[in-house]
């Protein structure tokens, strides 16, 4: 049987009067900001003195001022710097181009610049080249666009003529940790030639003749004045140097186990290993944990946790805030007026030992 349900006739509600309506937050406008014309028509004051207020000039009431500061607030008003960085030509920010943000050797420099930075009223803006000689110069020349006041460089090319103009043009620029390719300009450099000469001279002191050198690309001018280093203190020895003891290439995991695992192997292997950064060393390290022999270690670079392992690691230390707080300084002096020849500043290494590097040969 089919079951008929009669329709019954819509329920009729009143409307909702508009006073009891659910208020809701307009969608924001990304994008679209507050202007001072806004706030001053919420403050009921002409440009002139929202203008007064926003800069800190004189001439307002107490009254006035608090209106235009609780239109600001209510708004979220904040100040466009464009036409005042046009009418003083100085912008209050520097740009910081880095090899890796993420490698910790940078951390302490990029804090350093960054606390110079501050101390001189500047913001400072950072991107990593990832060593990509393509990437530094789009980032180096895309602070330019933005028109900060300064540059502080860390090489990933090997030719910088790209920002003579900018140069010319009134732009600070130093370059830190590796000078600049094929132009004069200030730089402010870790001594990576005595460091290294330092450390191999070590391990010849603790009786090693046979010393491996893994380091970074020869390209790169901290690696070539490493191996400088390393070749000048095994000279210093009156020791040979075997080239297959040497290694300079990429620093990936990779290619560094499968060299010191090389340099391990045969018949007369190396017993002592200098490395020339913190990558370096790291993967170095996890090699030698499962060698059976006792194998000397002495990394350029300190690198976290060095001092916990077993035996703890000896290293060359650079101080990478000195390198960037001596980098920031020349940068605002030079935007300070100071018009000197460039300047390159050597700043000395400092080897901590602390086990592996004073481990003697197996008999």
């Amino acid at each position: 049987m089919l079951d008929v349900t009669p329709l019954r006739p819509p329920v009729r509600t009143s409307p909702v009067p508009s006073s009891a309506q659910p208020t809701r937050s307009p969608s924001p406008r990304y994008g679209a900001r507050p202007t001072m014309k806004d706030v001053a028509a919420r403050a009921g004051v002409g440009l002139k003195t929202v203008s007064r207020v926003v800069n800190g000039e004189p001439g307002v009431t107490p009254d006035t001022e608090r209106r235009v500061q609780d239109a600001i607030t209510a708004l979220g008003f904040r100040r466009n710097d464009s036409a005042r960085i046009l009418r003083k030509g100085r912008t209050a920010s520097i740009g910081l181009v880095l090899e890796d943000l993420a490698d910790p050797f940078y951390a302490p420099l990029n804090r350093a610049v960054e606390e110079v930075a501050r101390a001189h009223g500047a913001l400072l803006i950072n991107g990593s080249s990832a060593e990509d000689p393509e990437r530094e110069r789009e980032l180096a020349l895309a602070f330019c666009a933005r028109r900060v006041d300064g540059l502080i460089v860390i090489p990933a090319g090997d030719d910088h003529r790209y920002l003579e103009p900018e140069i010319a043009a009134g732009i600070a620029t130093v370059f830190v940790d590796r000078p600049a390719g094929r132009m004069d300009a200030d730089a402010v450099l870790s001594d990576s030639f005595g460091g290294a000469r330092e450390g191999v001279a070590h391990l010849a002191a603790h009786g090693h003749r046979r010393i491996g050198f893994i380091g970074d690309r020869p390209r790169i001018h901290t690696a070539a004045e490493r191996l400088r280093g390393y070749r000048a203190a095994m000279a210093d020895a009156g020791l040979p140097v075997d080239e297959s003891w040497v290694s300079l290439g990429p620093t990936t995991p990779e290619r560094v186990r499968a060299e010191t695992e090389r340099m391990l192997a045969g018949p007369e292997p190396v017993t002592a290993l200098f490395t020339g950064n913190n990558r370096v060393t790291a993967t170095t390290v996890r090699v030698l944990a499962r060698v059976p022999r006792r194998v000397a270690l002495v990394g350029f670079d300190d690198l976290e946790l060095a001092d916990l392992l077993s035996p703890a690691v000896t290293v060359v230390a650079q101080d990478a805030a000195r390198l960037g707080r001596t980098a920031a300084e020349q940068l605002f002096r030079r935007l300070d007026g100071a018009t000197e020849p460039p300047r390159r500043v050597v700043l000395p290494t400092r080897l901590i030992t602390r086990g592996s590097g004073e481990l003697r040969p197996e008999a």
